[in-house]
């Protein structure tokens, strides 16, 4: 008899490269054993989400860091770097639009346009870095609320660094901290209460270092001397835009406002509004620190770990510096908190999709939250934050949010040839299929000349070699006019994301290019972890996904009107 069972590489395949059904499920949402997420999030919580997942207490030191390379010109870094964030914006809000009552984000978009392995590898590189990122935070909170106890004469030199600077490095990476994990399991638990109650202390926290930073703009611009702003860019236009590359990672967070699809009241008009205009007051609030910073005193003479601060204090205004340092402990508690809540999102949508074990997918019936995600969650940033030196890890960060973001813009293109394919009842399956595919490889090209770009600029070191940066920008303008003229364009519904696909392919090359200055080890960690996850996908994930979404515990319920709130 002949074995007709498909091999284990067939069936692989089969799986990978399923995608979830595009219909008029986005105004629906899946709720497990009759329980869901609760709407209660408005445009002013949202854009509190973003701002308060974006802004830390890098907005104190960053833009110092630049400022010293950059001068004056740091101010054009940042505005550099906020139009890209901006782009990357536009897209995100598309598509949140598309999908306004469904949790997951990128890794939902992903799934939908493409196929559920890229869905799969999405997810697992956003999570590391969020996963590393929530530590490394806790660990910085924990410093500064030692710092500010420190303040106090009693507790002057006498807290043990173990407490919350870290202990001696065992092994050169083991470093205990007892007040990070602290901190973590306070935030959890507000997060398990549920969304009024983290929404409530996001609001304080954030408006409360919203104020500070305003504060510290007020009074630092009657301390400004215009003759420190010339010349305005020292090191030449190459340092401007490597501080740019840096600035970029200073915004990152606003996509924070998408995985809150299912608690927002009106999802498919305030998701675009949160997500715009977080990223909006984000950008104001970086330039005016840069113009005040560089203003008071000569950028060489910028400190390196609170340059903001000791720019006050030479200016004798110590109080300020005081502001600063509450500020950095607000932003950080924002910053973390938004974290936390952002991971117990998408890990329940992949529960929920059975990516991952059912327990994911699980929402408290009376406190309305994913609470075994959020634990889990936790648990991790606990672990992490307590016993390792997580800043060793920080060079290979951003790596899964880059990717992320390409992917979204990606997905924008691929979702409005979806819909185009599907009004095209008269075209044959293969003529669709043939432009998909020409479709996908103008995007790899597009991706491809943004990574050539990104070394050319990064290592190449004569001025005149620069020229070599025109060829990959060449091909990549021609790729997109082969989008745009061969491929042609449907307005999607909701908010719609201009200059489809001008907009989103300026995003994958800008993304792709800032890739390319990250650390080398920041592109083995993206090719190690995506082997690791493909893995765990073969042996696991390929087997329980479930994309159709026909299982008995799962309810639909439609999303609210907005004549209905």
């Amino acid at each position: 008899m002949i074995d007709s069972s498909p091999s284990f590489f067939s069936r692989f395949w089969s799986s990978a490269l399923r995608a979830k059904p595009l219909s008029n499920s986005s105004d629906v949402v899946r709720i497990n054993s009759g329980e869901g997420l609760v709407r209660r999030l408005g445009p002013f919580d949202l854009i509190l989400l973003g701002i308060g997942a974006s802004i830390g207490a890098g907005i104190f030191v960053v833009t110092g860091t630049v400022a010293r390379d950059a001068g004056p010109g740091v101010t054009i870094s940042f505005i550099l770097a906020g139009a890209s964030c901006v782009l990357n914006a536009l897209c995100y809000a598309e598509l949140a639009s598309r999908f306004p009552a469904v949790v997951g984000g990128a890794y939902l978009y992903t799934y939908t346009a493409f196929n559920e392995l890229t869905a799969f590898l999405v997810f697992t590189q956003m999570m590391l870095d969020y996963h590393i990122g929530a530590a490394s935070i806790a660990r910085s909170l924990a410093s500064y609320i030692i710092n500010i106890l420190e303040l106090v004469p009693f507790f002057k030199n006498n807290i043990p660094n173990w407490i919350g600077h870290g202990g001696k490095e065992i092994f050169g990476f083991i470093s205990i901290n007892l007040l990070a994990p602290v901190l973590l399991v306070v935030l959890t638990l507000i997060l398990c209460r549920g969304v009024g109650e983290s929404s409530l202390v996001n609001t304080i926290m954030t408006i409360t270092k919203i104020i500070i930073v305003v504060v510290v703009i007020i009074v630092g611009a009657f301390e400004v001397d215009d003759s420190n702003w010339s010349p305005f860019a020292p090191n030449g236009f190459k340092s401007v835009l490597t501080g740019a590359t840096v600035a970029f990672f200073a915004y990152v967070g606003f996509d924070a406002v998408a995985n809150s699809a299912e608690e927002s009241k009106r999802p498919q008009r305030d998701l675009p509004i949160g997500i715009i205009g977080s990223l909006v007051v984000c950008v104001a609030l970086y330039i005016g620190v840069s113009l005040v910073i560089t203003g008071m005193i000569p950028y060489k003479f910028l400190g390196e770990d609170a340059p903001l601060a000791e720019a006050f204090k030479a200016k004798g205004l110590n109080f300020v510096s005081t502001l600063i340092s509450i500020g950095a402990v607000a932003g950080l508690t924002t910053t973390l908190l938004v974290g936390l809540y952002v991971q117990s999102r998408l890990y329940l949508g992949l529960g929920r999709d059975g990516l991952l074990p059912a327990i994911f997918a699980r929402v408290h019936p009376t406190r309305h939250t994913p609470i075994h995600s959020q634990i889990w969650v936790g648990f991790i940033a606990c672990l992490l934050a307590g016993l390792l030196n997580v800043h060793l890890l920080s060079h290979v960060l951003s790596v899964g949010s880059l990717a992320g973001y390409s992917v979204v813009a990606a997905c924008v293109i691929t979702l409005r040839w979806k819909d185009n394919i599907g009004n095209q009842i008269s075209s044959s399956m293969l003529v669709s299929v043939t432009h998909r595919q020409e479709g996908i490889i103008c995007i790899v090209v597009i991706a491809s000349c943004g990574f050539a770009a990104g070394i050319v600029f990064r290592y190449v070191v004569s001025a005149l070699s620069f020229i070599f940066l025109i060829i990959p920008i060449a091909i990549a303008l021609l790729a997109t006019a082969a989008l745009r003229f061969r491929q042609e364009q449907t307005k999607a519904s909701g908010f719609s994301c201009p200059w489809v696909p001008i907009v989103p392919s300026l995003c994958i090359f800008v993304n792709i290019f800032l890739f390319a200055q990250l650390h080398y080890e920041a592109w083995m960690r993206f090719i190690v972890l995506s082997i690791v996850a493909v893995g765990v996908y073969a042996f696991y994930g390929q087997y329980h996904a479930n994309p159709v979404t026909d299982r008995e515990t799962v309810i639909y319920q439609k999303a609210p009107d907005e004549e209905a709130l």
